[in-house]
């Protein structure tokens, strides 16, 4: 029977300043703009995101600031689909990710924590119903540590898979990775937690990841797909879909939110991720992070091989 309580995201909201340019800069070099743009985003909020626009119930706490931002933000959010009752205020300004991209969709991120630095422990405590309550929790690293390590704490606790997206790559306590369900590194955050080199195998980097103490892990590839393993003896490439890539902004977040979707609709995890690739392959296609989520629907003509 197919499980449908909600997904809860825990983390960032941010506001995207996107800059297109004909080139990312060299440090200390000026280069001028082709573009310029706002678009929500923020890696938790574009994860509950890419989980309403498939059509699947998802709820978010976070905190966002008493600026423009965060009124802007919390609206659209909530037209999103998103239950929102759990996004708190704090009295400064909201997070802000300032990016530029290049006309071949690469791009490089600053992120200004803001009000994000301020979800608390205790602000997990006062969702604690609307955690049991999930079927799955999807977390990042653009909230304090702390916070995620309480959060893994109860999901562990109350037996609720948590899947962690650990970005930006930063030193976790050992508790965190080993309440982990699903650990969904790109290639860069896995080279900082397995000490591995990027030119090692997929399966090497893996199993490093594994020995860190999660049940499963999704190595994001980027252009080459998704590698899976986990403790039961999975071992499996997905490949990536052939798309022209206009800015690769949130595919991670895309692949996040899609493959929690699939989980949660019963899929086994090779579906689940080809499904996310599916995802993620659509999102890379048109700009901006939440604005470049897909529906159903979207996947789905890309598994079929009918995505325009």
């Amino acid at each position: 029977m197919t499980n449908r309580k909600p997904i809860l995201v825990v983390g960032s909201i941010n506001m995207d300043l996107v800059a297109r340019a004909e080139r990312i800069p060299v440090i200390g070099e000026t280069v001028q703009g082709t573009e310029f743009q706002t678009h929500p985003g923020g890696k938790g909020a574009n994860q509950a995101v890419a989980v309403s626009r498939l059509g699947y119930p998802v709820s978010m706490i976070g905190k966002l600031g008493t600026d423009a931002f965060g009124a802007e933000l919390r609206e659209h959010l909530r037209k999103s689909g998103i239950d929102v009752s759990a996004i708190g205020t704090s009295e400064i300004s909201s997070g802000v990710a300032v990016i530029l991209v290049s006309p071949t969709g690469d791009n490089v991120i600053v992120v200004t924590p803001g009000a994000n630095a301020t979800l608390l422990p205790t602000d997990i405590d006062a969702s604690l119903d609307r955690i049991r309550a999930a079927g799955m929790v999807l977390t990042q690293l653009e909230i304090p540590v702390e916070t995620v390590e309480h959060l893994a704490n109860v999901c562990a606790r109350e037996r609720i898979p948590l899947m962690l997206d650990p970005a930006p790559a930063q030193d976790l306590p050992d508790t965190i990775t080993h309440h982990t369900q699903w650990f969904t590194p790109n290639e860069t955050e896995a080279a900082f937690f397995s000490a591995c080199d990027r030119s090692d195998s997929p399966e090497k980097i893996a199993r490093m990841l594994l020995a860190k103490g999660p049940q499963a892990v999704a190595l994001k590839l980027g252009s080459r797909g998704v590698y899976l393993a986990d403790r039961k003896g999975l071992n499996r490439q997905i490949d990536a879909f052939t798309v022209r890539a206009v800015d690769t902004t949130a595919a991670g977040d895309a692949f996040n939110g899609a493959f929690a979707t699939a989980l949660m609709l019963g899929n086994d995890p090779a579906e689940s991720a080809r499904f996310a690739t599916a995802a993620a392959a659509v999102s890379v296609t048109r700009p901006g992070a939440q604005p470049s989520m897909p529906t159903m629907a979207e996947v789905q003509q890309m598994l079929d091989g009918k995505h325009a």
